[in-house]
């Protein structure tokens, strides 16, 4: 069957598993104007800003011919966990057959999930479903590791742009893999395509290094973010996300303790700010803030979709946290109004208070 999925960050590690299962796979367009113009037009005009651009990528991947749609659920007061059925009774009034398949935590629905995965894993073995899901998960670590290796690295490029241009190619290589020798072999290329990259020696105390906390999918989507990371890279800025795929399975999907170690430690310093559960990634927000303040991180940055209620009272609590580990923090809200500009203005002014900050802290 023709299947689609949501875009979201590294789209090339869904789209891998889905082909390694025989299904002949509409990858979405990267998120354009067009994509948010659709989504706004169908969507309630209340709904949060995630839920219209994840529309429009919908209709966009049905334009291209998909009959299927596969995505994930969310449960809690974070409004994530009504997309699925808003975006099917959307696109049944449109007039679009095309099925969702929604996976939701599967610890609330065993068998319901168990079925899923029998459609979607398209006749094959459930060894070679399992093999599939081997080659995915390490290429979501591999990419993962390069992708924070890139972050690191741009704020030092000699020529500007090489980070992000590596970056398309390495991309490329990965979604030719076809089991996980072939995600080693093409992680050590990517490895020594960066190590080719000239980077300006920068003493350590002079290193600026900037953390990005919020919600998932503002988080991670590049297209919808402005393209925070290349901003702040440009800026001088080191980055690291909050938000990474391969940690979502690491603490979702996969069992056992060690693998959820990371963010049970985030949650538990955020149940100092945060103590009730409120949906979305709220605490995990406040807790990555105090995280990055007590690994000496400059700054942090907080996105949040326009009107997400978890994140709005993040941002509420996030002065105080601010205060207590003496951290710098900007929260810039987005949604269809959001323009490169002004956000650009803005990182530029963050960026000199963090520089006069550090100066005065090391004095």
């Amino acid at each position: 069957m023709k299947v689609a999925f949501p875009y979201m960050g590294t789209t090339v590690i869904y789209k891998k598993l889905l082909e390694l299962l025989g299904h002949d796979v509409i990858e979405p367009p990267e998120p354009t104007q067009r994509t948010i113009d659709l989504g706004v037009k169908y969507s309630p005009e209340f709904a949060c800003f995630p839920l219209k651009v994840v529309l429009g990528s919908y209709i966009e991947a049905v334009e291209l011919g998909a009959e299927t749609l596969v995505t994930s659920g969310g449960h809690g007061p974070c409004r994530a966990g009504f997309y699925g059925e808003t975006h099917k009774k959307i696109l049944k009034n449109l007039n679009y057959d095309v099925d969702i398949i929604i996976f939701d935590d599967y610890k609330r629905d065993v068998w319901g999930t168990i079925k899923k995965v029998l459609k979607i894993k398209n006749g094959r073995s459930w060894l070679y479903l399992w093999r599939a899901i081997k080659t995915v998960y390490s290429m979501a670590k591999a990419l993962d590791d390069i992708e924070k290796r890139i972050e690191r690295m741009r704020a030092y490029e000699v020529h500007k742009g090489e980070c992000t241009k590596a970056w398309g190619t390495i991309k490329k290589w990965f979604d030719e893999v076809k089991n996980v020798e072939d995600v080693r072999n093409a992680e050590a290329e990517s490895n020594k395509l960066l190590d080719g990259i000239k980077l300006i020696e920068v003493p350590e105390a002079d290193r600026i290094r900037i953390g990005i906390v919020g919600e998932i999918y503002v988080v991670m989507e590049q297209s919808i973010n402005l393209r925070i990371e290349e901003m702040l890279g440009n800026l001088g800025a080191e980055v690291e996300r909050s938000q990474y795929l391969s940690q979502w399975i690491d603490f979702n999907l996969i069992p056992g303790a060690s693998a959820k170690a990371h963010e049970l430690e985030i949650l538990k310093k955020g149940e100092k700010y945060i103590q009730e559960i409120i949906g979305g990634h709220a605490k995990q927000t406040v807790g990555h803030i105090a995280d990055y303040a007590e690994r000496g991180f400059d700054g942090v940055v907080h996105l949040m979709p326009f009107a997400c209620l978890p994140e709005l009272i993040s941002q509420s609590i996030i002065p105080a946290i601010s205060k207590e580990h003496n951290i710098p923090v900007i929260t810039l809200s987005i949604d269809e109004q959001t323009g490169a500009a002004n956000t650009l203005t803005r990182l530029e002014a963050f960026m000199d208070l963090i520089r006069n900050f550090k100066r005065t802290k090391i004095a």
